[in-house]
């Protein structure tokens, strides 16, 4: 049975280098193509070109906010199909967190948090 990210194009987009950084190290060896963008206009245009399965999107992004990112990939897409998208943020506010999921995010984390939290998270999505 193949792994949940074998073959899986996963976009990892955040402003903090570091995030992103930890974040690769622990897909590094998953089997994934990892692509990755650091505001939220480049990570528009790498939705829309390169269908990624899943994107691990940071709420407060220069540019183009993570929400309004968010809005735009999942405006015409029917709830839970891809790209699956798990938005990660320092907020812990519940309106933002309502928000993101009326707009269609498949899960939300808030930073900081355990590494294993957002894979499990990914491999659940991925899975389906």
């Amino acid at each position: 049975m193949p792994e949940p990210f074998d073959g899986k194009r996963i976009l990892l987009v955040d402003d903090d280098r570091d995030t992103i950084v930890a974040i690769e190290a622990a897909l590094a060896d998953s089997g994934a193509e990892l692509l990755t963008a650091n505001d939220g206009n480049r990570a528009l245009e790498l939705a829309e070109s390169e269908n990624p399965d899943l994107i691990v999107l940071d709420l407060m992004l220069p540019k183009r906010s993570g929400l309004l990112v968010l809005e735009k990939i999942k405006a015409k897409k029917p709830r839970g199909s891809k790209p699956y998208v798990v938005m990660v943020t320092g907020n812990t506010g519940t309106r933002h967190r309502q928000y993101a999921e009326s707009l269609g995010a498949d899960g939300y984390i808030t930073k900081p948090f355990r590494m294993d939290t957002l894979i499990d998270k990914a491999k659940a999505l991925l899975s389906q």
